[in-house]
């Protein structure tokens, strides 16, 4: 946990403790989402079970039903992987002719 410093009263400063944000992956995200949207078990069992506040469930829950897993990842993420395996895919089709026409060549050769 980090200490954070509301104030200072007479000299001395009194300290308050902060706990650290959470950030929690699109996979668990939807997954709670999920089990919320079945009402199986209301919302403060899930939250005292996954260990996240009722509020944020109802939250991920309203955003599951509008729009989908997609709501959890980032676009962003997901562009710059696609480029670079298309550069990969890109180097790989590259090498593999060289290598053919090497091949050809050195058979030749014999």
């Amino acid at each position: 946990m980090m200490l954070g410093f509301t104030s200072i009263k007479n000299g001395t400063r009194r300290g308050t403790v902060m706990a650290k944000k959470k950030t929690h992956t699109a996979k668990f995200k939807f997954l709670v989402a999920l089990d919320a949207a079945k009402e199986i078990k209301t919302l403060n069992e899930l939250a005292s079970q996954h260990g996240v506040h009722s509020a944020q469930i109802s939250l991920w829950k309203k955003a599951l039903l509008e729009n989908g897993e997609g709501v959890f990842t980032s676009c962003r993420k997901n562009t710059g992987m696609q480029k670079q395996l298309d550069e990969l895919h890109r180097v790989i089709g590259e090498v593999t002719m060289e290598r053919d026409w090497f091949k050809k060549k050195f058979q030749r050769s014999l």
